[in-house]
């Protein structure tokens, strides 16, 4: 779909969108179409229950004396709620109605609505950035489809006065939106086509950004003493890989050290010899969906040229069973040089993770380090599809985060660690075991383990396993991969680390 912001001007066929305020305020714009159509829109309020909420659309046959052939009212919801996240849904729920509907071209009047907290410009760039998120699809291994199941917008063109300061705005969002839809085909991939060495292949892409891209292979982490990545590895006939990413976009900062990123690669997971059970086992090609956002969030920050320093790590395994795989009470030596005992190894990403986040803090000892994986099933029992945990030592990082969050409708909520957790991963034969033994408290007893392999860098844990997939559409996602995490992380460094 190609999306266009032009000067006001009433379009000459298709679609024309009009805003309505709650209990049917017309804006400027929708005020000045009722009049001129002899208050078509006012009557066609009158005989229906559409209200102007957020989110409603009312479709009105266009009259005659005018070019286009279809004017729709779209409602947004009460004046002081309009910002730039409901102007991102707005754009979605506006492209997925167009869709349903059959419409080719639309054009969409965006304009000052006297006393709104946000700018026309903003407004339009906005829209146009939850619109081009909503047209996302993974349809590369369709051979056939039905006729009315494909989508048929192929334009949505936003009426600005100001176009050069909507376009201003819309470009670094627009690099941002190529990066979601790139972690979503990662995730979105099947795993005979996605496995660690085809997912370190496709990093190669953000060289193109000005990003280093080192890619490690099985006998460089041997080298480097990976022994709990590689023990989840050893199983498969596919080979571990570790990738790094720099990106360097503040090389004359006064404080040089990075940003972190760290992620979980597990392209396929069947809990090894902890096998899972069969039904729902399809779901765990997305149990890399950490890595991907740590990717996408790289790609993101260098495509818009932020002024940052910034690390991206991810460890890439498949967790098989075979007559190789790691066996429960199994004992590894991670690159800290603490001792694992694998209780079960089905808790295969905090293994992946303990020796990547020892690697990334080590080597560049970053000022702050964030990790991202799809860790434990228990964190969807605590918080359900809406809010990924996170755990971790900042409370400063832990604000930080729930800022990011609730500014960009990825939402977090911090779960505690603590003493008591720790001793429940004491093992009587190694340094640390990968499970406490019994339910309780799941999810933290994962980030607990992962803080055995931090040290005083401020580090915070995120745990998607509850929203890195979406089961029903949203807004601005459809049904999914969601590649949550890159536009968390990347308001994260643009309200935090970026250089002025």
């Amino acid at each position: 779909m190609k999306i266009a912001f032009l000067k006001p001007e009433p379009p000459a066929s298709g679609a024309f969108v009009v805003g309505v305020l709650e209990d049917r305020k017309l804006t400027p714009a929708a005020a000045a179409l009722d009049k001129k159509t002899g208050g078509v829109l006012t009557r066609a309020m009158a005989t229906t229950r559409f209200k102007g909420k957020k989110d409603e659309f009312l479709d009105v046959v266009a009259p005659k004396g005018v070019p286009f052939g279809r004017i729709v009212l779209a409602g947004l919801g009460k004046l002081d709620k309009l910002d730039k996240a409901s102007a991102e849904k707005s754009g979605g729920k506006l492209v997925a109605h167009l869709n349903a509907v059959g419409e080719t071209l639309a054009t969409v009047s965006v304009e000052q609505i006297p006393g709104a907290p946000i700018n026309p410009s903003d407004m339009a760039a906005h829209v146009a950035f939850g619109a081009k998120l909503r047209t996302y699809r993974f349809d590369k291994y369709k051979t056939r489809e039905k006729e009315d199941a494909k989508p048929t917008l192929k334009a949505l063109n936003l009426l600005v006065t100001d176009v050069a300061g909507a376009r201003k705005v819309h470009g670094p969002l627009d690099r941002v939106a190529d990066a979601i839809m790139f972690a979503r085909d990662l995730v979105s991939e099947p795993p005979n086509v996605l496995y660690p060495e085809s997912l370190a292949e496709r990093c190669k892409r953000l060289t193109a950004f000005g990003v280093k891209v080192e890619i490690f292979d099985e006998k460089q982490l041997e080298k480097m003493g990976a022994g709990a990545l590689l023990g989840v590895a050893q199983g498969s006939t596919r080979p571990a890989r570790m990738v790094v990413m720099q990106y360097n976009g503040a090389p004359k900062a006064k404080d040089k050290r990075p940003v972190a990123f760290v992620g979980k690669g597990v392209t396929f997971d069947t809990g090894g010899i902890s096998l899972k059970p069969s039904a729902g086992m399809e779901d765990m090609k997305w149990d890399m969906a950490g890595s991907a956002a740590v990717v996408g969030t790289i790609e993101a920050l260098a495509a818009r040229h932020a002024k940052v320093n910034a690390i991206g790590a991810i460890g890439l395994v498949e967790n098989m069973p075979s007559g190789a795989a790691q066996r429960p009470s199994d004992i590894v030596k991670s690159m800290s040089g603490k001792t694992i005992e694998v209780l079960n190894t089905d808790a295969e990403g905090r293994l992946v993770l303990a020796d990547v986040l020892w690697y990334v803090q080590d080597r560049f000892k970053p000022k702050a380090m964030f990790d991202l994986a799809t860790l434990t099933g228990a964190v969807i029992i605590a918080l359900g599809h809406e809010y990924a945990g996170i755990m971790g030592n900042n409370d400063d990082l832990a604000n930080k985060l729930v800022a990011a969050g609730n500014a960009t409708g990825e939402k977090v909520w911090r779960l505690p660690l603590g003493e008591a957790y720790d001793r429940d991963i004491d093992s009587p034969a190694a340094d640390v075991k990968n499970i406490a033994g019994n339910r309780a408290a799941g999810s933290i007893i994962g980030g607990q383990f992962l803080a055995r392999f931090v040290n005083d860098v401020p580090w915070m844990h995120i745990d998607i396993a509850g929203t890195a997939w979406s089961a029903k559409d949203h807004a601005i996602c459809p049904k999914g991969a969601t590649a949550f995490g890159v536009r968390l992380l990347d308001r994260l460094v643009a309200d935090n680390y970026e250089e002025s």
